[in-house]
């Protein structure tokens, strides 16, 4: 493991014994960077995304918590990804390294702390071996009330080209995408798969019970400030959602697993 700079960003370099290796910015805890012991780059990075911590990162996997886009009253997507996570333990188990991230009230802002007055502790665990990435984000309430909240590890996987893309395990037959398209898949228990044809990646989620298929599409991207207008042809994001709020008692954790291979 290494403290590394990603742009203006400090941030954690996990290297597996194998080679593979991840980069984690403690700002939003965000996997910014995932390569298989191949050597490939795994994950779409904006070229215009802001690496200063003045805004959400474009790309990646953005941590979502506690509110799914505007599906709530408080930020847009929550306040995870944009808020300085802690790097709280690191090392390598069966050939896989690993490092685990942490943010609590106490980390946050004061605007922030303000606009989301519960006590909790979020973990997020990031480990790399092979061609395998396994993350884990646990919720726990350590507070004396009980709070609602949402969470989604939203992917942007990286690929050769938008219209080689095939997607199976989310309905009947196969999903392919022409141009902007952006469908929840609710209660995901089967296995998806993202086929290109370079590889076949193998996405398997538990506690995250839906899933998000998302691309914003050439009108979509070019408003966007963050994004070049061509680079919507190449990523596509798949991403382990709780959408439906989960009530977590005082005391009680959760735990959302996603397995990229």
């Amino acid at each position: 493991m290494d403290h590394i700079t990603f742009g203006q960003l400090p941030a954690i370099r996990i290297t597996a014994p194998d080679g593979a290796t991840a980069v984690v910015t403690l700002y939003g805890a965000h996997l910014v960077s995932w390569h298989g012991a191949d050597g490939g780059e795994r994950l779409f990075l904006s070229a215009r995304s802001a690496l200063d911590g003045s805004r959400a990162i474009r790309g990646g996997v953005p941590v979502i918590f506690p509110q799914f886009a505007e599906r709530g009253d408080g930020m847009r997507h929550g306040f995870a990804r944009v808020s300085t996570w802690r790097l709280e333990d690191s090392g390598v188990e069966d050939g896989a390294a690993w490092a685990v991230f942490g943010l609590n009230e106490a980390d946050l802002p004061p605007a922030m702390a303000g606009a989301w007055p519960h006590r909790f502790a979020l973990q997020l665990r990031v480990a790399v071996r092979a061609n395998e990435l396994i993350m884990a984000l646990n919720v726990r309430n350590t507070g004396d009330a009980a709070f609602p909240f949402a969470a989604a590890l939203h992917s942007y996987h990286l690929v050769p080209h938008l219209a080689d893309v095939r997607i199976e395990g989310l309905e009947a037959g196969t999903l392919s995408i022409a141009d902007k398209l952006d469908v929840v898949y609710e209660q995901v228990d089967d296995t998806i798969f993202l086929g290109t044809w370079a590889r076949v990646l193998t996405l398997e989620q538990e506690g995250f019970s839906d899933a998000v298929v998302w691309n914003p599409g050439a009108a979509d991207t070019a408003a966007l400030p963050d994004m070049e207008d061509e680079e919507y042809q190449r990523f596509v994001c798949i991403e382990p959602a709780q959408l439906t709020p989960v009530q977590l008692e005082p005391g009680a954790a959760w735990e959302g697993r996603y397995r990229v291979s």
